[in-house]
């Protein structure tokens, strides 16, 4: 008995869910950042495959799927990679602010 294509996905897929799910919640607070630097680079793994998909199919509807598919990913990771720059600016030095200039002429 063949086990059906969409149940293996199926499966791969709940899998998947369960093992990401307990890798994010156990990394440490900071190693968030790192980990949102690579969840990036596989967005981009992604696109790669969108734009195989995309142009190995022949009909129009699979290729109007195929390049929003490659324009949603696109926006993932300039997404990600915004929000990656936010993350790593609050983690940076502040410079401290300069004490006012005291103004001519006033008494002290």
């Amino acid at each position: 008995m063949e086990v059906s294509h969409t149940i293996t996905n199926l499966i791969i897929f709940v899998l998947a869910i369960y093992v990401g799910y307990h890798v994010v919640w156990t990394v440490t607070p900071a190693l968030h950042t790192p980990l949102m630097a690579v969840t990036n680079a596989i967005s981009a793994i992604i696109i790669v495959g969108a734009m195989l998909a995309a142009g190995l199919t022949e009909g129009l509807l699979g290729q109007a799927m195929g390049t929003v598919a490659v324009a949603l990913a696109a926006v993932n990771v300039f997404g990600g990679f915004l929000v990656t720059q936010r993350m790593l600016e609050m983690f940076r030095k502040k410079e401290p602010k300069a004490a006012p200039k005291a103004i001519e002429g006033a008494k002290p």
